[in-house]
């Protein structure tokens, strides 16, 4: 199954250079940005791709709200919504913690 699919993605690749897509790319014959934690050139290169889309990691998201709530927690002083709020970082921390532990297994 692996030489099928590194055969397809070899066709593909030539067709896109015979169709023209692969020219004037931005970044050609630059080398690749070294990402710290990035275990191979691969990773590397999609993680460039995802940021150049604009695309995030789910785990960036949460970590985003995260960083949110806990902020928003310090300045609230009613009990209730104090509670509720606590409610909501626990289950964002459970979110985050799933999607970190997900992604490290699957970059191994």
């Amino acid at each position: 199954m692996a030489r099928s699919f590194d055969a397809l993605i070899e066709r593909q690749m030539r067709q896109a250079q015979l169709q023209g897509k692969l020219d004037n790319l931005s970044g050609a014959g630059k080398p690749l940005d070294k990402h710290p934690g990035l275990q191979t050139s691969v990773t590397s290169v999609g993680h460039a791709m995802m940021a150049s889309a604009g695309v995030k990691p789910r785990q960036f998201t949460l970590k985003e709200r995260l960083d949110k709530a806990r902020e928003e927690l310090k300045k609230i002083s009613d009990p209730a919504e104090k509670k509720a709020l606590m409610t909501k970082i626990s289950m964002l921390e459970l979110e985050y913690n799933v999607e970190r532990d997900a992604y490290r297994s699957f970059m191994k």
